[in-house]
């Protein structure tokens, strides 16, 4: 058979555009950062087919698995059209512990995906040394990951992340626990910003006002840009240390997509709602702006936003001071913010307004 338009020359992978020695030198170039990540249970170089973590090695008497994957969404062309891409990395492991923890899970280890049009050791370390920074934050370590070049997927300077974590939690630790009741408490701990939800409208939001990146921040110190990539929170640490002393967390509720309106519910049991007070929130500048800019209404700056709450704690009645005292000297922001009814019809049930300055 003859083959048509066949070239005298033999075509390679490097001419399909993919550079596989880019790609080895990326792992090597890491290790040192990988490096930092480590604890117990992880003691291994990166570069193997697999990740390996011993789990005998953290203690656990009885130990349940709990996994989580996410990426960070389109913060990612903030990052990519900016060039900040510092914190990136960060909130990539924030959208998957954070998730752990609201299990009562102790995040053991990450692994993470990067995939771009041509590797640029440049961005491609950025990212990574904010993954592995979103790793110390929250006590995981990085045992491995995936690099991918794909021409004609990407252009060039584009790429994409998805994150995955592995914790453990003892078997009678796991969250939500069974005893939830009307009277326990609800705190709320403070966000850091948009976190990693809601960048679409953000972007939109963005691009109506014809306000540039690089402008100086209407609710920050820095640029538009800088300020909207503000890393997600890590609320790992002082959950798990509140939750073994003093104790007394019932559920936790990761407030991503949906906000307190669609998160809060997931925690609860079908007869019981929460009773939330918006007017004890301390709305960051970001939100309020937002909400100017848009416009946009309360319900819907509460359905896409998490409007300065990013995780929430329902707490027994006779614990809660105590742990609101100890997640403050932890250095979380904390609002007490209602308290746990029977359920009449919705789950959450909202008194006050959100403080959106905007009349």
């Amino acid at each position: 058979m003859t083959i048509p338009n066949r070239r005298a020359t033999p075509a390679t992978y490097a001419e399909s555009g993919v550079d596989i020695d880019a790609g080895n030198e990326l792992v090597e170039a890491i290790k040192p950062i990988v490096r930092t990540t480590r604890r117990p249970g992880a003691d291994g170089e990166i570069g193997g087919f697999g990740g390996l973590f011993d789990l005998a090695a953290c203690g656990y008497r009885d130990p349940v698995l709990v996994a989580a994957t996410d990426g960070v969404g389109t913060k990612l062309r903030i990052a990519i059209e900016t060039g900040v891409r510092d914190g990136i990395g960060v909130d990539l492991v924030a959208m998957c512990v954070n998730d752990l923890v609201a299990q009562g899970a102790e995040p053991l280890f990450f692994l993470d995906y990067f995939a771009t049009g041509k590797i640029e050791t440049e961005v491609a370390m950025d990212v990574i040394a904010g993954i592995a920074r979103g790793c110390r934050i929250a006590g995981a370590a990085l045992i491995g990951g995936e690099t991918a070049e794909m021409p004609g997927m990407y252009a060039s300077e584009d790429f994409d992340l998805a994150g995955f974590a592995v914790g453990a939690v003892e078997r009678d630790g796991i969250l939500p626990r069974r005893d939830i009741a009307a009277g326990d408490v609800i705190l709320g701990l403070a966000s850091s910003g948009v976190h990693s939800n809601g960048l679409s409208l953000v972007r939109l939001i963005v691009a109506r006002s014809e306000m540039p990146y690089d402008f100086p921040s209407p609710f920050g110190s820095s640029t538009l840009g800088r300020s909207l990539l503000t890393p997600t929170r890590i609320y790992v640490k002082p959950l798990i240390a509140a939750i073994r002393d003093p104790g007394g967390v019932k559920a936790l509720a990761h407030i991503t997509g949906g906000g307190l309106v669609d998160n809060v519910p997931r925690a609860l049991p079908d007869h019981l709602a929460a009773r939330i007070d918006l007017g004890l929130i301390d709305v960051p500048p970001v939100f309020r702006w937002l909400a100017e800019t848009g416009p946009l209404e309360e319900a819907e700056m509460l359905r896409t936003f998490n409007c300065g709450v990013g995780m929430v704690v329902i707490a027994a009645a006779d614990r809660a001071d105590a742990l609101a005292t100890a997640l403050g000297d932890a250095g979380e922001t904390v609002y007490r913010l209602g308290t746990i009814e029977d359920r009449a019809a919705a789950p959450v049930v909202f008194d006050g307004k959100l403080d959106l300055g905007t009349g």
